[in-house]
């Protein structure tokens, strides 16, 4: 490990002397990709200093100790050892932790596609609730969130709602949100007062750029129609909605939430990417999933992974059993006690496969 990190501090300063160099700094484009390759590098090179630091400072005072005579003196360097030997050991954790390979798409913004499931109009309703929690969570990360697209329902759920949302780090914060909700409350629906269940599923894919994948035009058909549902006036009179076919997989993508066609078109491509992206990743993936299951779930998502029970003001997350009765702050979009342990999980789980 020490010597991975020494090479990773070889190539920081490196980085450090480049970017600072009047010559690459008048290439953009290069300054630009040394500079996100420095910032990556930051953290880690930064506590390892520490951990260097700590370990020096741990066999200087293991000397003075082999060498002291006053026991009073004595004391207060083993007082001080252990507190060396407490910090050495969480920077250890640290360094392994930041070790560990990253997902490639962390930083990127994120695409959510949430669609009410089984439960008819409670699901769709939950659906609604669902993107709700989302919404408040970017807002409190003060993060862009975008409706992409929207199929209503008659009372305000939705049969399926896309949105983006841009932020730093969103696709490592929310991916662990793919998969099957499921609703254990009393609908507004029903008179007899009885506790239904209902779901919905969430997709979180991450933003595609062009460069991620490149979508031929002639394997795409594009259908222009009539928008329908809430939208006012152009509703049904305006040719602005738009359908786009991806001929090779079959991947059909709807979007009539803007009056220009153009942005319709837009937002339709950003989320036809992202699936492409998804079926890719799924395709590649395929083999080690079937090897091996990560604890934190393999994002399926027909994979039942948290259960929101009202009449208990609970929610638990099943692939961790971790338990939380919180329920009205997690509506609020306060997600992060359930993020940060399927963050630290998911660790967890890669840190055993390193050891092993």
């Amino acid at each position: 490990m020490l010597e991975k990190l020494q090479q990773l501090e070889e190539r920081y300063e490196k980085l450090t002397q480049l970017i600072s160099d009047p010559e690459v700094i008048s290439n953009q484009s290069e300054w630009k990709k040394h500079t996100k390759a420095h910032a990556a590098l930051e953290e880690v090179v930064l506590v390892y200093r520490e951990y260097r630091q700590i370990l020096q400072n741990r066999q200087d005072n293991e000397e003075l100790l082999a060498n002291n005579q006053d026991p009073e003196f004595g004391e207060l360097i083993q007082a001080d050892l252990e507190e060396l030997r407490e910090r050495e050991t969480k920077l250890e954790s640290s360094l392994k932790v930041l070790l560990l390979p990253k997902d490639p798409h962390d930083e990127k913004n994120v695409i959510i596609e949430i669609r009410g499931g089984t439960g008819g109009e409670e699901a769709a309703l939950f659906a609604a609730d669902l993107l709700r929690i989302y919404t408040r969570y970017a807002e409190k990360k003060h993060w862009k969130v975008e409706l992409l697209s929207a199929n209503y329902t008659d009372i305000g759920g939705f049969k399926e709602v896309i949105v983006m949302i841009e932020g730093k780090g969103a696709y490592s914060r929310l991916k662990f949100e793919s998969g099957v909700h499921r609703v254990q409350r009393v609908p507004t629906t029903e008179s007899g007062g009885r506790i239904h269940t209902s779901a919905a599923t969430v997709a979180v894919l991450p933003e595609a750029e062009e460069v991620d994948i490149e979508i031929d035009p002639n394997e795409i058909r594009v259908d222009i129609f009539c928008s329908s549902g809430p939208g006012g006036q152009s509703v049904n009179t305006t040719q602005s909605a738009v359908r786009i076919t991806h001929i090779p997989t079959g991947i059909v993508v709807s979007c009539q939430d803007e009056k220009s066609q153009h942005k319709n078109k837009d937002k339709a491509m950003k989320v036809l990417r992202a699936r492409l992206l998804e079926k890719a990743q799924e395709e590649q993936m395929g083999e080690m999933a079937s090897v091996r299951r990560v604890m934190v779930g393999s994002g399926d998502r027909s994979e039942r992974i948290r259960t929101y029970n009202f009449p208990q003001g609970r929610v638990t997350d099943h692939r961790i059993g971790l338990t939380s009765y919180r329920l009205e702050e997690v509506l609020l979009g306060e997600l992060d006690e359930f993020i940060d342990a399927l963050i630290t999980s998911d660790q967890a789980e890669k840190l055993k496969t390193v050891d092993s």
